[in-house]
């Protein structure tokens, strides 16, 4: 039995004073409080709004503290949040809604308007505190709902299990954290950097949220001199924006940064490490397996080697590369990228169709098209839809806009 509750939990019982969350430079919940807050909202959710263990409680926010308060206090009370991105339309949001059937919205106010009967983190809602409830590690915790660049999108139905092991892979891969440590959070926390703050949290760490709520390249200059031990997640543009900003230097603080989720050209990963110094980490990961499926070590920033790649298959996951009837292919072959372990999905929520597609012969099948050296680096070329055809040879997109950038 498991309930992700227990990560916030157990650090508000050894750590009660540290701050937990803050907005900006100020700290705004110990861990004490945001506890004592979770818990009198998962007794607000489940008896003032009537909602059950089991059932769904959608995120319509913003980067705010309120995030993290709504996430934890759904798993306290046993229901699977459904975090949306801010940036969608409110055609976008009623799917999802519709979709994962959710009994509830929160909202925070620039996004009310958007979404009928949408609710906010009012004292109101605050109910007595009441004891975590039980799971099971398989129980749905987050329906993480796909980009649907190919199609509508997909919910992708992440367990108890399946995010308590990204966040022991995060210790095991990416970095050891401790109470003095911090992430920021400029990168939307309905995606990456808030399955980032699990340990975080985990840690007894300090999470703060850009008082703009998003990503100003400025702002973060500013954070990462403020606070110490610093980390963040971000997509490669974000990076490149902040070597082209005016405000541009090396910081001081900065532990970590972890970036994915698209390609990274060597050209800016070896300006980042000039910048940056040899504190980054590359991952290749998606909804299916949040952020964990491989990974490029600091150590091989700092050694400006195999930066072309996206590393190797983290701790407890395994990576091959099939061919179109899902056979192994030796290594330096093109084919499908496919992964296996604690971390993939229990499935699409609602479509089993698409479930025993993408987890056929119990691998996921990413989607991601990719080969692996001798020495296992993973070398993605490009998404199975993205690829151009040209007398007969395959060519893929990325190929063409490495060459460009030289």
């Amino acid at each position: 039995w498991m309930n992700l509750v227990h990560l916030l939990l157990r650090s508000a019982r050894w750590l009660p004073d540290r701050p937990a969350l803050a907005l900006g430079r100020t700290p705004v919940r110990s861990y004490r409080e945001m506890a004592s807050r979770v818990t009198r909202l998962a007794g607000g959710i489940r008896h003032r709004l009537n909602i059950e263990p089991g059932e769904r409680v959608a995120l319509a926010m913003k980067n705010c503290v309120e995030f993290y308060e709504v996430l934890f206090a759904c798993w306290h009370a046993g229901i699977t949040a459904v975090p949306m991105n801010a940036k969608l339309h409110p055609k976008e949001f009623a799917y999802i809604l519709e979709n994962s059937g959710a009994k509830a919205c929160f909202a925070s106010p620039d996004l009310a308007a958007a979404i009928p009967n949408a609710i906010g983190v009012e004292e109101r809602l605050l109910g007595e505190e009441t004891p975590p409830a039980d799971v099971r590690p398989e129980d749905p915790a987050w329906l993480f709902y796909t980009s649907g660049t190919t199609g509508v999108p997909k919910g992708a139905v992440l367990t108890h299990r399946n995010m308590l092991f990204q966040t022991h892979a995060y210790f095991a891969d990416i970095d050891k954290l401790s109470a003095g440590d911090t992430a920021l959070h400029p990168a939307p926390l309905s995606h990456g950097s808030g399955l980032y703050g699990l340990p975080h949290f985990a840690a007894g760490a300090l999470n703060v949220i850009p008082e703009s709520g998003s990503f100003d390249p400025a702002e973060i200059f500013e954070l990462l001199d403020y606070w110490p031990g610093s980390s963040f997640f971000a997509a490669p543009t974000m990076i490149v924006r902040l070597l082209s900003s005016p405000a541009a230097r090396a910081p001081q603080k900065l532990k970590t940064i972890t970036y994915g989720g698209a390609p990274m050209y060597v050209a800016d990963s070896l300006r980042a490490i000039e910048l940056f110094g040899p504190r980054l980490y590359q991952l290749f990961g998606q909804g299916e397996a949040p952020m964990t499926i491989t990974g490029l070590p600091q150590v091989f920033h700092e050694l400006k080697q195999k930066l072309e790649t996206c590393g190797l298959a983290r701790t407890g996951v395994e990576v091959k590369v099939f061919d179109e009837n899902d056979r192994e292919l030796p290594p330096g072959e093109v084919g499908e990228v496919v992964t296996r372990s604690d971390c993939v999905m229990a499935g699409y929520w609602n479509n089993p169709e698409a479930t025993a597609r993408a987890l056929r012969g119990g691998w996921l099948h990413t989607g991601d098209i990719g080969s692996l050296d001798a020495e296992g680096f993973l070398t993605l070329k490009d998404r199975s839809k993205d690829l151009i055809i040209s007398g007969g040879a395959n060519i893929y997109p990325r190929e063409v806009e490495e060459v460009l950038l030289r």
